[in-house]
């Protein structure tokens, strides 16, 4: 299991920055190795929305099923799958002053003989992780004038 948590700090009010980062079609905005995310199914954000992701990490293309478990004022969870892996993707938010404090965690359980590369693989999320802290709120500030 691959764990990255990052604290960052969003001058934008808490409850646009959850509407915003409640679609997880916003992913290819903030999300590095996001180069394709797309909802499947209409209406209104609920728990249960789903989302086809896909990614490129070192060299290749990996497709996941994303799903909206946790739909709170301050908090947001993700779950993708395929049949390498399972991502779960948690953000709690905090408001402070005008703006947000968001903590990010992502964790990666590989299944199968991809569990071997747990050890080798920690490293590069962790790099992803510090791209995110800079990715997302430029992403966020673009969408949320």
């Amino acid at each position: 299991m691959v764990h990255v948590e990052r604290v960052i700090t969003l001058d934008r009010p808490l409850a646009r920055v959850v509407a915003y980062l409640s679609d997880f079609s916003h992913a290819v905005e903030w999300d590095p190795g996001t180069q394709e995310c797309e909802r499947s199914g209409s209406g209104p954000l609920t728990v249960g929305a789903e989302w086809d992701n896909t990614s490129v990490f070192r060299g290749r293309t990996t497709q996941l099923r994303y799903r909206l478990d946790r739909l709170e004022e301050n908090r947001l969870t993700f779950t993708g799958e395929n049949k390498t892996a399972h991502s779960t993707d948690d953000m709690t938010f905090t408001a402070e002053g005008e703006g947000t404090v968001l903590t990010y965690r992502a964790t990666i359980r590989f299944k199968g003989l991809a569990r071997l590369a747990d050890p080798f693989l920690r490293r590069e999320f962790e790099r992803l992780g510090d791209e995110v802290s800079r990715t997302l709120p430029a992403a966020v500030y673009d969408a949320l004038p």
